[in-house]
């Protein structure tokens, strides 16, 4: 695996890098930190008097799910997010009339077992892939607050490009919108939901643990393994994840190798133009229908 740090590489190197399985590092941007902060005080407007970093000491699991039920929506609707990303992506070089990006979304994750499934999720190693992201996505990653290595992300470079046995033939995009995706709140103690799992054991280590200031981010492939590190920091980690796919790797249908993923259904339709957030057109998102976006429609969307 590449670490690229800044890298000065045009956009179209860039994406090849990643798609290859390379992780671009990048330092803070004023519109980057501009997001994190609009996050901050969302955050600490939700929590009242009670420190973010340290709501799992005083909380119920319950209360604070309560919370994040409506503190993560407003975060993902607020208007000035996109207005955030789409300056972030012309300080990263990316060419605003190609680039489409998805809402940000803000993630949790709690020191020991105060709460790991529904709205805050400790995803287990997975590719986003498995879960009907086109070959081309590449995620960005970034921390809200001051990151450790106790408490952020872990890539599996070993098993990029290397085929593992899982579960995402049982997985479609459009019926976990229909029939998951809105009831995340109602998982507290347990996620009964069905999700993509490897189905061999995953050796984690080697691995690798990246830590960037508030408002550095890590791009990487959909395709690359990646997984939430058991947070033994004693301090809950707020963090931002949005994706972006470019609109002549969406129509070349390239992208990163498909090694393993069967499932169905597609991302494709949740992408904003960051010129004007209008979708990816007709015959872009044709090469990626199945027909089951039909099959599980969400009623009046």
């Amino acid at each position: 695996m590449n670490i690229l740090f800044d890298s000065n590489s045009n956009e179209s190197a860039r994406r090849k890098e990643i798609y290859e399985g390379g992780i671009v590092v990048s330092s803070p941007s004023p519109n980057s930190v501009k997001l994190c902060q609009l996050a901050q005080e969302l955050i600490e407007e939700a929590f009242r008097t009670i420190d973010p970093l340290r709501v799992h000491e005083t909380l119920s699991a319950e209360k604070c799910t309560e919370i994040l039920a409506s503190l993560k929506p407003r975060f993902i609707h607020h208007p000035q997010s996109k207005e955030f990303i789409r300056g972030m992506l012309a300080e990263a070089g990316c060419d605003l009339e190609k680039t489409y990006f998805d809402v940000p979304r803000m993630r949790t994750a709690f020191p020991g077992d105060y709460l790991k499934s529904g709205i805050a999720y400790a995803f287990h190693p997975h590719r986003d892939t498995w879960y009907s992201a086109p070959m081309c996505q590449i995620n960005w990653w970034m921390p809200i607050y001051d990151l450790n290595s106790d408490n952020c992300m872990a890539f599996h470079p070993q098993y990029f490009g290397r085929a593992i046995k899982n579960g995402s033939s049982g997985y479609n995009y459009h019926k976990w919108n229909l029939e998951s995706r809105y009831n995340a709140f109602q998982h507290v103690k347990a996620d009964t939901r069905t999700q993509p799992h490897a189905e061999e054991k995953i050796e984690l280590d080697p691995q690798v643990r990246l830590v960037c200031p508030i408002g550095g981010a890590f791009l990487f492939s959909a395709a690359q393994l990646h997984s939430t590190v058991p947070n033994t920091s004693k301090l809950t980690r707020y963090s931002i994840d949005f994706r972006t796919v470019h609109l002549d790797d969406v129509l070349a249908r390239s992208g990163a190798q498909n090694v393993d993923s069967e499932c169905t259904g597609t991302t494709i339709g949740d992408y904003l133009r960051a010129t004007d957030l209008a979708h990816l057109p007709e015959e872009a998102l044709a090469l990626y229908r199945d027909g089951t976006e039909k099959q599980y429609a969400v009623p009046g969307a």
